[in-house]
């Protein structure tokens, strides 16, 4: 069952409450920590996009396409919608001969306020290029092409660069394939519904490919790995506690976030993979909970916990900047 996790208070009081629940694995498949249920069974939302994109690095479409590493960070990203992170989805697809008409990524406003108004301020209209999964679309859409498959409907479960992905992700996180349960995401590719301890696991592999027994897939997911924690903003954005994470510990802590309040972290050459879920799903939460959790573990030094605190203070504020309640972690 899960267990509460944080109060929002004010004046002294409990106003709201967040229950969730956290996994902490290593490459053993030996639970470390928990919190609540270490095997609920959730979705996985994109925090799996790091291993949907193992056949596509695997069978060398890194060097098939020129792809470079800051490109790659872009394929697994679930990016902000920045001017940046639309130059390089832009370019990945103009390397692949092709434009920003073929991503079936659906349109939705920037992750990114600021990427958001500037777009209305110039009079321009929101694309799925802007669609925090258009890199990840991208790289379906490119594994199609190397296979030699037509990536018309590459987002439909029944499409053959479907299939290949399904099978890696159960791989990667060791399950069953026939115990492996999918649905639809928000950007219209399948998601996939497993325990969040399963979850970890495949992050615990990421974290230390050399512990992860990858077989012919440690490559792949070292390179994975390595671009993740190089270029943060890129599989994230400006402002997020994903970016601040790994810029805090030095590319140590690897963050990625799923929708609904699905996280997941691994530590780089550290053997564990993390996942939290909160119930509720609230994205406010994922911030205070994920510097919360890193703190349960011990993951973090003094220093860079202090000065995560400075960037995300634990309080709340009114409309006019003053603090009136605080964010308290409570397991």
């Amino acid at each position: 069952m899960s267990e509460i996790v944080l109060h929002y208070t004010r004046a002294g009081h409990v106003e709201n409450i967040h229950r969730g629940d956290v996994a902490a694995v290593n490459c053993k498949g030996e639970v470390v920590a928990s919190v609540g249920n270490a095997h609920l069974p959730m979705f996985w939302r994109s925090a799996a996009k790091p291993f949907q994109a193992l056949p596509f690095v695997k069978n060398g479409g890194l060097e098939k396409y020129g792809i470079t590493d800051e490109e790659l960070a872009l394929l697994v990203a679930s990016h902000s919608g920045e001017e940046n992170h639309v130059a390089l989805v832009r370019g990945i697809l103009a390397k692949l001969g092709l434009d920003e008409s073929v991503l079936d990524c659906g349109v939705v406003r920037p992750m990114s306020g600021k990427a958001f108004k500037k777009i209305i301020a110039a009079g321009e209209k929101v694309l799925p290029v802007h669609n925090p999964c258009s890199g990840k679309h991208s790289q379906i859409i490119a594994l199609s092409m190397m296979l030699g498959i037509p990536y018309e409907g590459y987002i439909r479960p029944a499409h053959e660069a479907q299939k290949i992905i399904f099978k890696h992700v159960a791989m990667a996180s060791r399950m069953p394939e026939d115990k492996l349960e999918i649905g639809i995401d928000g950007c219209g590719v399948p998601v996939f519904y497993l325990p969040i301890y399963n979850m970890s696991l495949a992050y615990a592999r990421l974290s230390t490919p050399s512990k992860g027994d990858w077989g012919d897939y440690e490559d792949a997911a070292t390179k994975i790995r390595d671009a993740m924690s190089k270029y943060p903003q890129v599989i994230s954005g400006t402002g997020r506690i994903d970016l601040a994470v790994s810029e805090v510990t030095g590319g140590r802590i690897i963050a990625k976030i799923g929708s609904d309040a699905v996280y997941c972290l691994a530590v780089k050459d550290g053997d564990l993979g993390i996942t939290f879920k909160i119930e509720d799903g609230s994205y406010a939460a994922v911030t205070p909970m994920t510097i919360a959790v890193l703190k349960h573990l011990d993951l973090l030094t003094k220093d860079e916990a202090a000065e995560l605190d400075k960037i995300f203070p634990p309080v709340l504020k009114n409309h006019r900047g003053e603090i009136i309640g605080t964010i308290e972690t409570v397991f």
